[in-house]
């Protein structure tokens, strides 16, 4: 599963254009190329005219020719935009993994790296947060990078700011899991408790969540999502490869294991 934003409301529109396209592109290729002079003009017209109703009749009688049209342009436009957001991954790689502002846990010198584009208010992403707690634990060997990507509201940007600021505290990944444990709840007091449930210095935290250097930090995390094309939760980057949606215990360690795979 996977929280959306209006990308399916754009996708209807572009079906509409793309038939539009496809229609206008069609009567443009049956149109015989050939040189014309002035005095055929009136005569031309009407061969446009006559063209058109070909093409109209030949559409109503075989809409299967749009539709086939307009299935092999997405898929083009699919692999279009899977190989582009493979070269962003490679390119924007040591951002990705090796950004100093965004909070690590597992395996610091782990062989596989796991990155997790994330808000505390998806439910998904809270059913992810257990799955991927278990793999790290149980594999040993895995680094995850945790990208504070707050996109369900105020409440969700307060969520982020609070945990940037238990990682000056050394608590980030007590205070992450401990939120994801929750129904979603960032109120003010709410996070003032986890906070002093996980030990740390609630004042200091609401201090520190006022500063610029963590508003700096979810920019650069909304950049890049944007960058690598991410408009949902939870999405993640394992080993290289873009991962958008929730998985299973069983998909992640299969991801990982590819990712470990590949590496070797």
């Amino acid at each position: 599963m996977f929280h959306q934003s209006t990308r399916a409301v754009r996708r209807t529109s572009n079906i509409a254009v793309h038939l539009s396209l496809l229609m206008l592109g069609m009567m443009l290729l049956a149109f015989p190329v050939k040189a014309q002079d002035q005095s055929t003009a009136a005569g031309a017209s009407a061969d446009v005219e006559n063209i058109e109703e070909i093409v109209r009749d030949y559409l109503l009688r075989h809409p299967e020719v749009l539709v086939e049209a307009l299935t092999l342009y997405e898929q083009r436009q699919t692999q279009a935009e899977e190989q582009r957001r493979l070269t962003a991954v490679s390119d924007r790689k040591e951002e990705l993994e090796n950004d100093p502002a965004s909070p690590v846990a597992g395996n610091p010198d782990g062989d596989v790296v796991v990155v997790e584009f994330f808000d505390y208010r998806c439910p998904y992403c809270r059913r992810s947060a257990d799955t991927l707690e278990t793999a790290m634990k149980a594999d040993g060997n895995v680094r995850v990078v945790f990208k504070e990507f707050p996109i369900l509201g105020p409440e969700s940007v307060e969520g982020a700011k609070a945990a940037l600021a238990a990682a000056k505290q050394g608590k980030y990944e007590a205070f992450h899991f401990a939120l994801m444990r929750e129904p979603g709840d960032m109120s003010a007091a709410h996070l003032r408790a986890t906070a002093e449930k996980v030990g740390m210095d609630a004042d200091q935290m609401e201090h520190d969540m006022k500063s610029e250097e963590i508003t700096s930090t979810l920019r650069r995390n909304y950049a890049l999502a944007e960058e690598l094309s991410i408009r949902g939760t939870p999405a993640f980057v394992i080993g290289g490869t873009l991962v958008p949606g929730a998985v299973n215990l069983q998909e992640m360690e299969r991801l990982i294991a590819e990712a470990r795979a590949k590496a070797s």
